[in-house]
């Protein structure tokens, strides 16, 4: 996997992405502490307004800054948009009120949704041949997974002996690295692109894109999958461990380590699975897993007990993390086969708004919600939608039907 790096362009890429998540890891932990410095005891509410912002940002900026950028150079717009993040963790050490927080993140979470789905639709003009592109979505897969585990104890290594406060250099500083490993990258020109289009045929392109085409309609149902399962993860594993199990913080990491395990694992493993099993077979398999791990949950919560439930608990969050990489790391790939090198950043940035519109739904009820029914119901809610993702995928995204051969007799 790690011979795709032989390649200079892509080796300088992957290192900007790497850093760059560290950055943005970081800058989360800062946040938190900077949330609660503000707020105090409703700094809970002040994460929650800014993670909703960051999600608005995601799934309303991106189709816009693609259809505005379409034409300028891709190195400068990622070099740019490391720039504005650098600069609004700079501000960030500096706030007094959450609102000023609520402007920041919109603007800090806007470059970022300018830089993610730019860098994503350059990947494939690197690395034309499928097989290494597989590989280097395996590596991308690795770095977000590892990101989740590693940044939060280099956070709390550096607290040691720093004040939260700068975090955020930390923040500033892998930003403006990634920005200078993009600057040295050898980026070719970014190919032909329609001229005649209008702005509201450009912004619309990639969404065209997922309507008409069905593999494209079928991602659209695993985005759903994907979003229920992490939503449970992410926002109700603390519940989980605290209130449930009666666990401390060491053990709400290691269960989250347990679903980044799964889903490390798959990642590492999927290239070889990838050259000789279909796309649409590793992929519905993982979005299948989802809804039925997501069922158990409420059996764990209720009828397990002690270390009993702790094992299950622990086997369901690695099967979600092994689910949720069988969709996603391979979901490039679908992008990558069905756009070209002027609808691409259209797709990739398609693809980016409406993942995370699904998310947009999912975490509001796992939290929300799910603070109203209960654990166990909401793992059933989510069960039940993701299920319902999983028959969409299906039923959009089918076998294409072998054609047939004539037989003599027809010939004759």
């Amino acid at each position: 996997m790690l011979g795709v790096l032989r390649n200079r362009t892509y080796a300088r890429l992957f290192s900007a992405q790497v850093i760059a998540l560290i950055g943005t890891g970081l800058l989360t932990v800062a946040l938190g502490l900077l949330a609660f410095d503000i707020a105090g005891g409703d700094a809970g509410a002040v994460l929650g307004v800014a993670m909703a912002i960051k999600m608005i940002a995601y799934v309303a900026i991106a189709p816009i800054i693609s259809a505005l950028f379409v034409r300028l150079p891709r190195k400068p717009v990622l070099i740019g948009a490391d720039l504005v993040r650098a600069g609004i963790a700079v501000m960030l050490p500096f706030v007094t009120d959450a609102w000023q927080i609520y402007i920041l993140i919109f603007v800090l979470q806007s470059a970022s949704a300018t830089f993610t789905p730019t860098f994503q639709a350059l990947i494939p003009s690197v690395l034309p041949d499928e097989r290494d592109y597989t590989r280097a979505l395996s590596l991308s897969r690795l770095a977000y997974d590892l990101e989740s585990l590693l940044s939060p104890m280099l956070a709390a290594a550096l607290l040691l002996f720093i004040s939260y406060h700068n975090l955020f250099l930390g923040t500033v500083l892998g930003f403006l690295i990634s920005a200078s490993l993009v600057s040295t990258a050898v980026l070719g020109p970014v190919g032909p692109v329609d001229t005649t289009a209008g702005f509201t045929e450009r912004l619309t392109r990639g969404i065209r894109a997922f309507r008409c085409v069905p593999e494209l309609r079928g991602l659209m149902g695993l985005n759903l999958v994907v979003a229920m399962a992490t939503s449970m993860v992410i926002v109700n594993t603390v519940e989980i461990v605290r209130a449930q199990l009666g666990g401390g913080q060491a053990e709400v990491a290691l269960l989250l380590g347990a679903y980044g395990a799964g889903s490390m694992v798959v990642a590492l493993g999927l290239p070889r699975v990838l050259d000789g099993v279909p796309d649409r077979r590793v992929m519905l398999t993982g979005g299948a897993v989802v809804p039925v791990a997501l069922l158990a949950v409420p059996a764990a919560l209720t009828l397990a007990q002690g270390r009993m439930q702790w094992v299950i608990l622990t086997v369901l969050w690695i099967l979600l993390g092994a689910a949720t990489s069988m969709v996603l790391t391979p979901s490039a790939r679908l992008l990558r086969r069905n756009s070209d090198q002027d609808s691409r950043p259209a797709v990739f940035a398609a693809q980016f708004s409406l993942s995370h519109l699904c998310f947009l739904l999912g975490y509001p009820l796992a939290g929300t919600f799910g603070a109203v029914v209960g654990l166990p119901a909401i793992a059933v809610l989510l069960s039940v939608i993701a299920g319902t993702g999983v028959i969409v995928t299906a039923r959009e995204w089918r076998v294409p039907a072998p054609v047939a051969t004539p037989s003599p007799t027809d010939s004759a």
